[in-house]
């Protein structure tokens, strides 16, 4: 059997945070608030998995309103999530978007996608992320915000 999953996160900008990426840190003078580190690309991969494999979600999970997860590295949670789904389930490829009209995600793919390899145990090639900007339009497009979709698949083992 194989699933499909989608994930997304949104996550506001601000000063004082660094700007996580895949569990990257990229140069730039905001980075994302959240509970946690804010990464929201590993976020939105963890809800992607979880969705495909019909196991829950973030926020059931690794829940905002406990203290426990308080600045914690999303990386960590990612792979919390991978080993236990790997259990059962075998993951194929993922492809990411990441939504901002800066910092420009191009010069940061390859490391970025290397980090995600790492943390789902799939090769390399598996791993695909595309930057795209709002053109100037919501609160992502004025720079306020950043928002990413991912999209997997999985095989049932």
């Amino acid at each position: 059997m194989i699933r499909t999953g989608i994930g997304y996160d949104i996550h506001r900008l601000k000063r004082a945070r660094r700007f996580l990426l895949g569990g990257i840190e990229i140069p730039f003078h905001k980075g994302m608030d959240g509970h946690s580190d804010a990464d929201a690309l590993a976020h939105a991969v963890m809800d992607s998995l979880l969705g495909a494999c019909a196991i829950a979600d973030i926020g059931e999970l690794f829940p905002p309103s406990d203290p426990a997860y308080k600045d914690s590295n999303s990386m960590e949670l990612l792979r919390c999530v991978v080993s236990r789904i790997k259990t059962g389930w075998k993951i194929i490829n993922l492809d990411c978007v990441i939504i901002c009209e800066k910092p420009k995600v191009l010069p940061y793919r390859d490391i970025i996608r290397k980090s995600l390899a790492d943390a789902l145990e799939v090769p390399f090639e598996n791993v695909f992320l595309k930057g795209k900007t709002k053109e100037g339009l919501g609160s992502t497009g004025k720079g306020r915000a950043v928002e990413v979709f991912v999209s997997c698949l999985v095989e049932k083992i």
